[in-house]
């Protein structure tokens, strides 16, 4: 399952990433695919800089303030971050990202947009499964979360320029099915209380949640 969540930075901040990333210096993107990804992987991503490193800490920053993504993700750490850009012709096909970095499992896979949709043509980031692919194409400041586990693709860029922070979460939560019933608990709890305040039903479901937390998280 892939969310969307959208403007995770506001325009103000958005360009002050850009300027930042446009400052970085850029190498052969296939250099950190695996074995089997990487003839399919043209484009190109950020060497390590401090100035790199700066861009993911505010990402790391906005994500875990973010509720949407706390309820959802349910972040643990974030396993790697890479910063990429797909200028004209460039794509990357099919593959499954690696269910291990940097010695972390990874849970979740995201790509937060620095650039709009009408920045590039092509470029959809593309989920596939057994009855159909679902194209997403992100404005700049959105961001999408969806299983590491998935096969997808990156569709070619034909004109402009795809920029992009993309990232690898382990969760507290390992399964997929448990972070959803603990999502779903977030979001009955928070209506509940939003329309009738702290009663025995909202009780009742925040006890199940915090027992279940309790129960699936890692240690």
């Amino acid at each position: 399952m892939a969310i969307v969540i959208g403007n995770l930075f506001d325009e103000k901040e958005l360009a002050a990433l850009r300027e930042a990333a446009e400052k970085l210096d850029y190498e052969d993107g296939g250099k950190t695919a695996g074995r089997y990804a990487r003839d399919v992987k043209s484009n190109l991503q950020a060497r390590k800089s401090p100035g790199l490193e700066a861009i993911f800490e505010q990402v790391r920053a906005r994500l875990n303030a973010n509720e949407m993504v706390k309820s959802v993700a349910r972040p643990k750490r974030y396993a790697r971050m890479l910063l990429s850009r797909y200028r004209g012709g460039m794509t990357y096909g099919t593959h499954v990202d690696d269910p291990v970095m940097n010695g972390h499992r990874t849970d979740l896979s995201f790509t937060l947009s620095l650039t709009g949709a009408d920045d590039y043509a092509g470029g959809e980031l593309v989920m596939e499964d057994d009855i159909e692919d679902r194209a997403i194409k992100l404005e700049a400041g959105d961001i999408v979360l969806y299983p590491t586990s998935a096969l997808h693709r990156v569709e070619p860029v034909t004109s402009g320029e795809r920029v992009a922070v993309v990232g690898w979460i382990t969760s507290w939560v390992r399964e997929p099915g448990q972070r959803e019933i603990l999502h779903d608990l977030d979001v009955a709890a928070r209506s509940i209380f939003d329309e009738h305040g702290k009663t025995p039903a909202f009780d009742r479901v925040f006890k199940a949640k915090a027992n279940l937390s309790r129960h699936w998280y890692d240690s």
